[in-house]
């Protein structure tokens, strides 16, 4: 026999004897951890009780809330960018009539409407507000403009309509923003702070006999991109009956609008001098990237902290850099919703559990 037969013969042997001897398998790559991409939305928050809805007000709004978050979800999922797919979300529920922004904004004391809104950009702090425009189709645009076009951060009645102009923003007549629904919660409101009148002529104290309803209501969305870039943005109209050129916390970043890479991105709502005078949207990113603590206790430390106990009532959607959310609320109900690419769409309106 020959010499390398019999060499054969015996690796043969020795591998079948010996599992030293036998060829080891090749080892298989360990699969590479996921790029987390989620987006979280809201609608406002407040005395939202399921006893004041119908089946199909409730399955409506369910609905709404569903593609506002999946339309945001849809831009991450094909690469977009955090700011463009809160952009998208953002106005889908400026386009509703059920949400306090856009087209189902509230009225002024006066009957008009008056729109804020802004936007941050969690890489470079990057952001644009508006506040008090009046014929701004979608002021979330308006706010992107002025954080990309502009050399400012906000811009407010006239000036930010004219800068408007210049951009080539749709334009609406007021008109546009009337909703049936909001009208009679401005009339309710009218009567009850004419009614106030025949007892105080002090107009804060006037304005504190309103229920809460009235002094509440906001959009927004946060997300987190395949880049790991976080962006923010919220958009209302404001409080009902409001006067004076009054804004709230949604244009104003620390309040109700921020984003930070190193940190998280919040859009807050509720009762917006409270959430300006708490600093909330900044206060819990601060937490979390100062005292490393998570989302979810550094949002529930705040909603329920001092501003609660100040009277503070709303509530916020929070995204940090690995797709963690959390949506705390101190009201009894805020519409949100949710998704990412480890969770399907989650959508709820009252009491965290349902």
């Amino acid at each position: 026999m020959r010499p390398i037969l019999i060499t054969s013969f015996l690796v043969t042997a020795l591998s079948v004897a010996h599992p030293a001897f036998a060829a080891k398998p090749e080892a298989k790559p360990e699969a590479k951890p996921e790029t987390p991409i989620a987006i979280a939305i809201h609608g406002g928050a407040g005395t939202i009780e399921k006893s004041r809805f119908t089946p199909e007000q409730e399955k409506a709004y369910r609905q709404a809330l569903k593609l506002a978050v999946e339309q945001g979800y849809k831009v991450l999922e094909q690469g977009g960018e955090s700011l463009d797919a809160i952009t998208a979300a953002i106005k889908v529920l400026e386009n509703s009539p059920f949400f306090n922004a856009g087209k189902g904004a509230v009225y002024t004391y006066e009957g008009a409407h008056e729109l804020d809104a802004s936007i941050m950009d969690g890489r470079d702090r990057r952001a644009g507000a508006v506040a008090g425009v009046k014929h701004v189709k979608n002021p979330i645009e308006l706010a992107r403009a002025v954080m990309d076009k502009s050399v400012h951060v906000m811009l407010s009645g006239e000036g930010a309509e004219e800068f408007a102009m210049r951009e080539g923003m749709p334009f609406v007549d007021n008109a546009y923003f009337d909703t049936p629904h909001r009208y009679e919660a401005w009339q309710k409101a009218r009567k009850k702070l004419d009614r106030a009148e025949q007892g105080t002529k002090d107009y804060q104290a006037k304005h504190e006999q309103l229920p809460l309803q009235f002094k509440m209501g906001t959009v927004g969305a946060v997300a987190l991109d395949k880049n790991g870039n976080l962006a923010a943005g919220t958009s209302t109209g404001g409080m009902t009956a409001k006067r004076f050129g009054r804004i709230g916390d949604s244009p104003i970043i620390g309040a109700g609008t921020f984003a930070d890479n190193d940190s998280c991105a919040v859009s807050a709502t509720g009762h917006g001098e409270y959430f300006i005078r708490y600093h909330v949207a900044a206060d819990i990113c601060a937490r979390v990237q100062y005292q490393d603590k998570s989302v979810v206790q550094a949002g529930q430390e705040v909603i329920f902290g001092p501003m609660f106990e100040a009277g503070g009532t709303g509530g916020v959607i929070i995204l940090d850099a690995q797709g963690n959310i959390s949506m705390p609320f101190n009201t009894k109900g805020m519409y949100r919703a949710s998704k990412s690419n480890t969770q399907p769409t989650y959508v709820g309106i009252f009491k965290a559990t349902d």
